[in-house]
């Protein structure tokens, strides 16, 4: 009786050890959302489903880089525009012999190299200053003719662009080939056209984003999004300023996934599943499916009255990959910038992992009570 008591005694001890050691490689779903109908909880809960997708769609961005919109193709037509600072040479002819711009025997006055003014003006005898910046050269020509008429009736007018200038071109920054300055060879120069002049985009750069400088405002687009859809050719404007650089955004896997590591963006964008793929998937012999949570923190801004938003600035999303509704929600369903993905363990693994831990126990205590 007394070595069933130690044997006993023995079991209790190694289990006491055992509970308090116990391998874990993530934790429990329930560990992590334990507390959250505490009205004092600081995070809030949402399941990702079909019903939930429209709603956080139209939640704020998160992570510190905030997306830009981007400037859809304007059609604009196809022809040399002139801006300020081109150089241009106009003739006027007048066979009149009491012609105000000709003198005697003279037919034709000719104003060589001419600059644009930084109003886009040009100045023309008798009629003082004469808008041509946004036209063409033929529609310029047209514009000192009707207003020669009312002082020179039966004069002809003759104007052509010899060069443009510095503010009819724009700037390839990095990121391609050959970055440098290029001309606007016409009103529907667009960004493609330019990045094909300039060499097209280096290799090697992580997801490449397209940035475009115009005043004071940033547009941005991925490159993989400017390539698949011709609306997102966008047409240049004299002094834009386009760079390409790699995608700073990251997401960060963790737990019961198939790799624990800081991960790049490698598209425009990144769904839940995607991202799963990218991390090699769960680990089958650990993850649970209906666990798998996506951390957030959201902007104090997010929580302001009349924006839509979340209930708590820190945000657990769970996704359940065991039914279809979970699965195409997670298809659908993106991730931002510094999201973590977590697996969590299977409750069914710690169990188990307990029951073969107890098993080697009780053939311990076997071994020691023979």
């Amino acid at each position: 009786m007394e070595r069933y008591r130690k044997i006993g005694l023995f079991l209790a001890v190694l289990l006491s050890v055992a509970g308090c050691t116990l391998p874990r490689g993530a934790a429990l779903e329930t560990e992590i959302l334990a507390g959250a109908d505490d009205p004092s909880a600081d995070f809030a809960i949402y399941p990702v489903s079909k019903a939930f997708l429209p709603s956080v769609s139209q939640w704020p961005s998160t992570g510190g880089i905030l997306p830009h919109n981007w400037i859809h193709n304007s059609g604009a037509s196809r022809g040399t525009v002139i801006a300020a600072g081109d150089t241009l040479n106009l003739a006027i002819w007048d066979a009149n012999d009491n012609s105000l711009l000709t003198g005697q025997g003279q037919r034709v006055v000719t104003m060589d190299n001419m600059r644009v003014s930084g109003n886009g003006t040009i100045f023309v005898p008798y009629i003082d200053a004469v808008r041509v910046a946004g036209l063409t050269p033929d529609g310029a020509r047209r514009r000192v003719q009707s207003a020669l008429e009312g002082t020179v009736p039966s004069a002809q007018v003759q104007l052509s662009l010899v060069e443009q200038g510095r503010q009819s071109s724009v700037d390839l920054v990095g990121g391609v080939g050959s970055p440098g300055s290029y001309p606007l060879l016409d009103r529907g120069y667009t960004v493609l056209s330019l990045l094909s002049v300039g060499g097209g985009v280096k290799d090697g750069i992580n997801n490449p984003q397209l940035k475009l400088y115009r005043g004071g405002s940033t547009y941005q687009i991925g490159v993989d999004r400017l390539y698949a859809s011709p609306s997102h050719d966008a047409v240049l404007r004299a002094g834009d300023k386009v760079v390409i650089d790699a995608d700073r955004r990251y997401f960060l896997s963790l737990g019961a996934t198939g790799s624990e590591a800081i991960i790049p963006f490698n598209r425009s964008r990144m769904t839940a599943l995607d991202a799963l793929a990218e991390i090699g998937g769960v680990d089958d012999a650990r993850a649970n499916l209906q666990g798998i949570l996506v951390l957030r923190e959201y902007p104090s801004s997010a929580l302001r009255a009349g924006v839509r938003g979340p209930r708590q600035q820190r945000v657990v999303f769970t996704l359940d990959l065991t039914t279809a509704d979970g699965l195409f929600s997670a298809k659908n369903f993106l991730i931002h910038h510094e999201d973590v993905v977590l697996g969590t363990e299977s409750p069914v693994t710690a169990a188990n992992t307990v029951a073969s831990l107890v098993g080697k126990l009780f053939g311990l205590a076997s071994t020691v009570a023979n």
